[in-house]
């Protein structure tokens, strides 16, 4: 099969590239907006990862959102159903739904997004679901926080403070959350695109089970061979730090806090149940393991 990925070059997208060259061609499509443009899609499959990512550090505008994942995607996909492709998959996010969660966020949820990227995100769902053709297949998938070789984001902020043996201030903090392994995301596409039978439609994609960032900092002090030191130092302190993180724009900010201490619990029995599997290859530890791993090379 010859496949189209935009965002190739991008962390999920070398990833997926490697798991899925050997049975299939390759193509990488590069992409920035511009008003009115069409592409020419020459592949049996399109896999649109291209767009902006959330900015921890709020200096983007809502325009550069809004082009970069509505208005790009609006032209790619406008362009996949003019063309001979049969399967598109767009990666959205979680954060198109919600940016705190009580509960499971299944995909009955109201999406309510709060920040430009998440509404910019929904928008493009909105499109595409507006416009589902009959006879080929779209899928939305709603990853929560992904890890792999090459991550460059809060984990491995998180193993750079860890490993260097400075204590982690957030014990006091009891939660759960989602991840998602960069294997078991391109294990779920190449399912999408293999089979047939898979209903169009929205689909939450995270590993198995729920894991504490508590649990996250033991594991990652094992792999670098330090003793874990998590501190419990109070909330009012983090808090405040946080806020002053904002103001000066360091990566220790409130969005950054938020992310290590909340619960963030998403489900993924939907994919599963469509593609009759019980459970995913790589479970959320031994992915986590392989991650902070590559961290050190």
């Amino acid at each position: 099969m010859k496949i189209t990925i935009t965002g190739a070059s991008g962390f999920i997208g070398l990833n997926l590239q490697d798991y899925l060259k050997e049975e299939n061609k390759i193509d990488s499509l590069s992409m920035r907006y511009v008003p009115t443009q069409k592409f020419i899609l020459n592949g049996d499959a399109i896999i649109h990862l291209a767009g902006k990512a959330h900015d921890l550090k709020k200096v983007s505008l809502p325009q550069d959102y809004y082009d970069a994942n509505f208005e790009l995607t609006k032209q790619l996909f406008d362009s996949f159903l003019q063309s001979q492709a049969t399967v598109f998959i767009f990666m959205s996010t979680v954060k198109a739904v919600a940016d705190a969660v009580e509960g499971i966020l299944d995909e009955e949820f109201k999406p309510n997004p709060i920040t430009a990227y998440g509404k910019s995100k929904l928008m493009a769902e909105e499109y595409i679901l507006q416009n589902l053709p009959q006879n080929k297949k779209v899928y939305i998938l709603r990853p929560c926080m992904i890890h792999g070789p090459g991550n460059k984001g809060n984990l491995n902020l998180l193993h750079r403070f860890v490993s260097k043996g400075i204590p982690y201030p957030f014990g006091v903090y009891e939660n759960e959350r989602s991840f998602l392994s960069v294997d078991n995301l391109s294990f779920i596409i190449k399912e999408l695109i293999d089979k047939n039978n898979i209903p169009s439609g929205i689909y939450n994609v995270a590993d198995d089970e729920f894991i504490s960032t508590n649990e996250v900092v033991r594991l990652i002090a094992t792999v670098a061979g330090k003793r874990p030191n998590l501190l419990a130092v109070p909330k009012v302190i983090i808090n405040a730090v946080a806020r002053l993180g904002d103001l000066i724009k360091t990566p220790f900010n409130i969005e950054s806090v938020k992310k290590l201490t909340e619960n963030y619990r998403v489900s993924n029995k939907k994919i599963k149940h469509a593609l009759n599997i019980e459970i995913l290859p790589v479970t959320v530890r031994h992915g986590l393991k392989i991650t902070i791993q590559s961290f050190f090379k």
